[in-house]
């Protein structure tokens, strides 16, 4: 009763918002045609759709907005309300569907992208609303079951006998109801799958078991049932943040059980936020967890704001003077200053991170939080603040901010030959990011992309889906490799169908044909202006530009610049 009575409260307030604009329930009685929307929505599911009262109510009593859009397109008046409900939904059914994604807790901006495509009722596909009437049946909280299918679709793809098989084989594996419920609710593939258990899932609720004995969680929360739920959901939420790093290591779990304070002290927010940053430096995630975990004294590091100077942090991680000046030399773009959350990219771009990740992991993590700049002046750069004093007083200040700060997040310093890169990078800083990351999932190391960056800063201004033909063009129809980018970076900045292709494909005609025996690099097919390639065909036979303009030319080749 207290829930529905709450329900009802957050739906009145949500009222507030728009009775400036709908005026048709006074304040007074809004409660009161809540209440009524609710109890006809659940006659409806009853009657119409045989839905148990039960299940019925969760939906109506869970979906605020739903109901309120409702409400609003009625007429209110104490006497007729009621009947007006239930006339209205006779001539107008409700997309029942909607009412239930919201219902589950999904956030009702998003429950769009959830609904069935052309089903409205759940006469048409009850598969969904089945297997979370199983669960519920089982225990689950009903509004907690959008988590499981924004997260796993794949559960409710399951059948209801399914579903009941897989949480009694989970239950049998030593956990109570609640807790099997709160395990399922924060690792959500526990519960996909038909049949027997697998030999993972058997392993991680083994491990589950032994964790939780040490945490004694049965006497750690003396709550309420869905208090209880919640209490070993947001536990399950934090052991799952190592789990999805390491799920096999042996030490990992040892670890998670010596350091019982991390899952009290620190909010998984917290911990997903250092995982992440230490995952920045490339290495592998069973590192990370165990480099957390060995140090959990990690977590309290501040490792966001502090301003760091790249060779002042170099030195302080033992680099010798002659080292950091023979990086200085081959990787100039990455000094002067940069923050401390950047580090794990600056690392990387000075192919550097295994050699500093590997200090962190035998024992001198402390580092991190024992630096500072020498003085307030140390490495500033005077081309660099030039050009950001520009920048501020320019027309397009935040999106050349926005721009600027995503090169400083893959490595690039605060130094003039950033700001002149930047003159030549354009879109905004999320297209970026995608381009950069298509680059890296092509499997380029980290450092090199920044290097053909340096060098031909426009390969970043290719869209990704351009850049991933143009890779595919040269280690398959070329027969090249990755590693020709670093002799050519600007290839990427070529026009694929109007430059690069009709322009390999020919010269690869002209070998065919035996009219020349010369073979040319693909900078030379590619970068030679349109002037010089019609003259080099010349020189081979004064017919042969007669075959590319009829044959292969689109007459359109062109160098991208943006």
């Amino acid at each position: 009763m207290f829930m529905v009575r709450l329900k009802s409260a957050l739906i009145s307030r949500s009222f507030a918002t728009v009775t400036k604009k709908h005026r048709r329930v006074p304040s007074k009685y809004r409660s009161l045609a809540i209440g009524k929307a609710q109890q006809a929505i659940t006659d409806y599911l009853t009657t119409t759709r045989s839905l148990s009262y039960t299940h019925a109510e969760h939906i109506a009593t869970n979906a605020s907005v739903s109901i309120r859009n409702l409400i609003l397109k009625l007429d209110f008046s104490v006497p007729t309300f009621s009947k007006m409900l239930r006339k209205h939904l006779s001539y107008h059914p409700i997309n029942e569907f909607e009412f239930f994604f919201e219902s589950i807790g999904i956030d009702y901006n998003e429950v769009n992208e959830y609904l069935p495509d052309k089903k409205f009722f759940f006469s048409e596909d009850r598969s969904v609303l089945d297997v979370a009437c199983t669960l519920s049946g089982f225990g689950f909280p009903w509004n907690k079951l959008g988590k499981l299918y924004k997260e796993e679709r794949l559960v409710f793809e399951l059948s209801s006998e399914e579903i009941e098989f897989r949480l009694r084989k989970l239950k049998g594996l030593g956990f109570n109801t609640v807790a099997v419920i709160g395990i399922c609710l924060a690792i959500p593939r526990t519960l996909c799958g038909s049949g027997e258990l697998s030999v993972e899932i058997r392993s991680l609720f083994d491990k589950l078991k032994s964790f939780f004995e040490e945490f004694d969680m049965e006497h750690c929360f003396e709550e309420s049932f869905d208090e209880n739920v919640d209490s070993w959901y947001v536990i399950s939420r934090k052991v799952k943040v190592f789990y999805d790093m390491g799920c096999g290591n042996d030490e990992m779990w040892e670890l998670m059980c010596r350091n019982k304070s991390v899952f009290v002290e620190y909010s998984e927010e917290a911990l997903l936020k250092k995982a992440e940053y230490f995952c920045r430096f490339g290495v592998k995630k069973e590192d990370v967890a165990l480099l957390i975990l060995r140090n959990p004294g990690i977590l309290d590091f501040e490792l966001e704001e502090p301003v760091i100077s790249v060779t002042g942090m170099l030195k302080h991680f033992g680099l010798s003077e002659d080292e950091v000046y023979t990086v200085a030399h081959k990787y100039p773009y990455v000094l002067g200053r940069n923050k401390m959350k950047n580090l794990p990219h600056v690392v990387r771009a000075l192919c550097l991170y295994e050699r500093i990740f590997d200090r962190l992991m035998n024992g001198e993590h402390h580092l991190l939080d024992s630096y500072s700049l020498m003085d307030p002046d140390e490495d500033l750069d005077t081309e660099y603040q030039q050009g950001l004093d520009a920048i501020q007083h320019s027309r397009t200040t935040v999106h050349n901010i926005q721009k600027l700060d995503f090169l400083h997040e893959i490595g690039f310093g605060e130094n003039g030959m950033t700001m002149k890169i930047l003159q030549h990078v354009h879109g905004t800083a999320v297209e970026l990011h995608d381009r950069f990351q298509i680059l890296l999932d092509n499997g380029i190391e980290f450092s090199k992309i920044c290097m053909l960056i340096r060098a031909a800063p426009k390969i970043l201004n290719q869209k990704p889906h351009s850049i991933q033909d143009k890779l595919r063009f040269l280690c398959g129809e070329m027969g090249g490799s990755l590693e020709y980018l670093e002799i050519f970076p600007a290839y990427l900045c070529f026009d694929l169908e109007n430059r690069i292709n009709p322009r390999f494909r020919f010269h690869k005609w002209l070998a065919e044909k035996g009219l020349t025996e010369k073979s040319y690099s693909v900078a030379s097919i590619v970068a030679t202006s349109e002037k010089a390639f019609i003259a080099r065909l010349y020189g081979i036979h004064p017919a042969i530009p007669k075959h590319w303009f009829e044959r292969f030319s689109h007459r359109k080749t062109r160098y991208i610049t943006s």
